[in-house]
């Protein structure tokens, strides 16, 4: 094949690889790395949306290492010097690759220890819809990396650590109990609140047919009493106990 065909092929799988991160120069740098790079604290997330990845993880030096090759293989391309860009090339899809399993790694470590923590504090019976799809989630993780499919294991991973960071950092609940009293309806358009969904959220009834519940005890403070679909953003609804679990605090978001 062609030396330069062969460089346009290398240097697109490049930039496949890459995709995800932004490119950027950098200079030539110690490759030294530790088995394992601790990341005790994901940035807090909230239910539904995927857990930030730290920029030390996601711009390591596997990656930023393949980016400085990538750099070189366009240059010494520029140059005419299709040889030495075609090793540039594999080189930076090699250290992207590199980077790729670095990154499965530590998400798969944290999301290893939200499960362990989660195990620790009861969370399976607390919140058993939660508990069981983020379980799922590290599950799979772990099987993804098994046969080296790092997108794959990073993105579960990730979803592992949304669900168990959100109940550790408290976004779900404000006390310790368990289960929160109150909650404040949010919009229809951007979180689909309606008693419905509301009374389906796992630290509510987990049941979207007890929303009956729901309205008994907050009709009164509707804008039509009648109509149990007419909830405004801002409205305090009261959550009854109904298996004499106990409830405290207000729900925050």
């Amino acid at each position: 094949m062609n030396r330069k065909v062969t460089f346009i092929l290398l240097i697109s799988l490049v930039f496949t690889s890459q995709a995800i991160f932004a490119q950027q120069e950098i200079p030539e740098m110690d490759l030294t790395l530790p088995l394992f790079y601790s990341v005790p604290y994901f940035a807090v997330t909230v239910p539904g949306e995927e857990a930030y990845i730290p920029e030390g993880i996601r711009n390591n030096e596997f990656y930023l290492e393949s980016l400085r090759l990538t750099k070189l293989a366009h240059d010494t391309y520029e140059i005419g010097d299709y040889d030495a860009s075609a090793g540039f090339a594999q080189e930076a899809i090699r250290f992207a690759q590199l980077s790729d399993e670095f990154v499965a790694v530590q998400l798969i470590a944290e999301a290893k220890r939200l499960v362990d923590w989660a195990d620790k504090n009861n969370i399976a019976n607390q919140y058993p819809i939660d508990y069981k799809e983020g379980k799922f989630y590290y599950d799979s993780s772990v099987e993804f990396h098994s046969v080296e499919d790092w997108n794959e294991a990073i993105s579960s991973a990730t979803k592992s650590i949304s669900i168990f960071a959100a109940l550790e950092t408290g976004r779900i609940i404000t006390t310790g109990t368990g289960m929160p009293k109150q909650y404040t309806v949010r919009t229809w358009a951007k979180e689909r609140d309606c008693l419905w969904n509301i009374s389906g959220y796992s630290w509510v009834y987990g049941d979207s047919s007890k929303w009956k519940v729901l309205y008994e005890a907050n009709k009164s403070k509707m804008p039509d009493p009648s109509n149990p679909d007419l909830i405004e953003p801002g409205m305090v609804l009261d959550i009854p106990s109904i298996k004499g679990e106990t409830r405290e605090g207000m729900w925050r978001p």
